[in-house]
């Protein structure tokens, strides 16, 4: 393998050194992207008397949750703003932090929207969901013609 030299330095208007970045599908495959995740991931499971949702939400607080169930829908909406300023002898940072997302569940019929509880213990959200006794579908009732 040889290796070549170039006298000049790329040219930013006529070179397509960039191009190669960012029109390559690689750039959006890189590992620092599949790192980054928008929404923590849940877990649902269904038990005898309801469902538990668990969901993996570290370095928030209780009072950083907004759930509320409406026409059905389980929503679980966050958001955290922090900034911290820090000043040394010659220099001073400043950084914010914004962390925000929101989860939608659609609820089976058999829950009672009355009996929802919901904890925030070791950076784990979880919720529970008790389940309501369904009545019973009635038989079809057969309509004589006449």
């Amino acid at each position: 393998m040889t290796l070549l030299k170039s006298p000049v330095l790329p040219n930013l208007f006529t070179d397509k050194w960039l191009s190669d970045f960012f029109d390559n599908d690689r750039f959006f495959d890189a590992d620092w992207m599949k790192r980054i995740q928008v929404v923590p991931a849940v877990n649902v499971k269904e038990v005898e008397k309801g469902f538990e949702i668990e969901m993996a939400v570290p370095g928030m607080t209780k009072k950083d949750f907004n759930i509320n169930i409406e026409n059905g829908v389980l929503t679980i909406f966050t958001e955290k703003k922090e900034e911290k300023e820090e000043k040394e002898e010659a220099y001073t940072r400043k950084e914010f932090n914004y962390t925000s997302f929101t989860r939608s569940f659609n609820l089976p019929e058999n829950i009672n929207p009355e009996k929802v509880e919901a904890r925030y213990e070791d950076g784990m959200l979880r919720i529970m969901i008790a389940k309501k006794a369904l009545s019973p579908e009635k038989p079809v009732k057969m309509i004589e013609v006449k």
